[in-house]
């Protein structure tokens, strides 16, 4: 993994500290403070949705990681790092549309083999979704990341992404 430089020192946190040679949950628990301190103090959604998916698009550098929000009945495309991507997303379609339906997490190893999975990109083989709650309990949006390799995503990524999911969450 890269080392990224952020002081949770300064009042706007520009970079990652990161360990150099650590597993996948040592990585994770550094980054979650750090995610915090990057959106600590700004109030605009669209700007903390885009550090954030850069931040983990630089630390796991999976083939696609962004932010679909809820708009209407509707998931529209928000801030992401990754190739174009489908811009609306029906309620319950694909695993974006389903995960926002069942309000729950779906780890999608092998997108082929998950029926009504919308290729936003064919590149793309392992998915996770998870739903973004707002202060009411509401489904706001969900993270999406994608990967191009399987074995890439785990059970690991949702517990986190879940977290980070909550820490998203506040900022609705």
């Amino acid at each position: 993994m890269p080392v990224l430089l952020l002081s949770s020192d300064t009042p706007m946190a520009e970079e990652l500290i990161l360990p150099e040679s650590a597993g996948k949950i040592e990585i994770y628990e550094t980054l979650l403070p750090q995610l915090k301190a990057l959106t600590a103090g700004e109030a605009d959604l669209t700007a903390n949705l885009a550090n954030i998916s850069a931040a983990l698009k630089q630390v796991f550098n999976w083939w696609w990681v962004g932010f679909y929000v809820v708009k209407g009945d509707q998931l529209v495309l928000a801030p992401f790092q990754g190739p174009v991507a489908c811009t609306r997303i029906a309620y319950g379609k694909g695993v974006c549309g389903r995960a926002w339906k069942e309000k729950k997490t779906l780890f999608v190893p092998d997108v082929n083999r998950f029926a009504g999975h919308i290729a936003c990109s064919n590149f793309s083989v392992s998915e996770i979704v998870t739903p973004v709650f707002d202060k009411d309990g509401e489904v706001a949006g969900v993270i999406d990341v994608d990967s191009e390799r399987f074995d890439v995503l785990d059970e690991t990524d949702v517990h986190y992404l879940e977290k980070i999911a909550s820490i998203v969450g506040e900022l609705f």
